[in-house]
């Protein structure tokens, strides 16, 4: 079968932390030479499309912002579309409160004040974050997690994620997300369509994550390839209810999938 597009994800895949991930930059220049249109999606919510062209070319990849959609793109697109008026209330990094200040959007530190709770990872989240999330919600307003991530790879290990942060809010309110978006929502994979404008059965997705990758794949109908380069290994593959079309050991290996 020929290929003509690739979604591609960050962490895990092409790089851990800022530095390429062996064999991932060759790989990537393969799909390129072979005509394939590549699309860089992140679940990580904290910075816009122009941080990871920065940071995806000094890693070796030649990448555009047009080329790039992360979890603060699906996120701020979801906000936009279904509370566009709503003072939002964001347990978050700076990073995502001021992607939806650059969208138009509202944000608020009053619990009282706030007609949606949005959520996601945030280094610095504590007990008192955990209270006004708690009393927030008490008020029954919509509850938005941005990715549902709950460990990412970093340079010397793994750390929690987004997922991590919107459990324990779920926890304690004793309910859970309206909406997580990130892989694989259905935000993210009408994103995806409209950026990769081919036949789903021409399309590969790229990931390290079975439950965000692959089953964004599964999902849109398109070829799933897990590199066990990030958080995967041979136990979780063999337990999950997701099953990829090709396992290989990294993006570098890519040549197998497409000939």
């Amino acid at each position: 079968m020929g290929f003509s597009g690739a979604v591609l994800d960050v962490d895990g895949t092409v790089v851990r932390g800022n530095d390429p991930i062996p064999g991932a930059p060759a790989g990537y220049r393969r799909l390129r030479e072979a005509g394939i249109e590549t699309l860089f999606v992140s679940n990580n919510p904290t910075k816009a499309p122009p941080a990871y062209v920065d940071r995806l070319g000094a890693a070796g990849y030649d990448v555009d912002a047009d080329s790039v959609f992360t979890a603060g793109t699906v996120t701020t697109r979801y906000l936009r579309e279904r509370h566009a008026d709503d003072d939002l209330l964001c347990i978050g990094e700076a990073g995502l409160v001021e992607q939806f200040a650059d969208a138009g959007l509202s944000t608020t530190d009053e619990v009282d004040a706030a007609d949606a709770l949005v959520a996601s990872i945030d280094r610095e989240f504590d007990y008192d974050d955990l209270c006004t999330a708690m009393w927030a919600l008490d008020r029954d307003i919509p509850f938005v997690g941005t990715d549902p991530d709950v460990v990412i790879p970093a340079p010397e290990r793994d750390v929690p994620g987004s997922g991590a942060v919107i459990n324990a809010i779920a926890g304690v309110a004793e309910r859970e997300p309206d909406a997580v978006l990130g892989k694989p929502s259905d935000t993210a994979i009408e994103m995806v369509r409209e950026r990769l404008p081919h036949p789903p059965e021409e399309c590969l997705v790229v990931g390290d994550r079975l439950n965000t990758d692959i089953a964004l794949g599964e999902r849109a109908g398109m070829t799933t390839v897990l590199v066990r380069s990030g958080v995967t290994d041979e136990d979780r593959i063999a337990a999950a209810d997701v099953t990829p079309d090709h396992v290989l050991d990294d993006l570098g290996d890519i040549e197998r999938v497409i000939g």
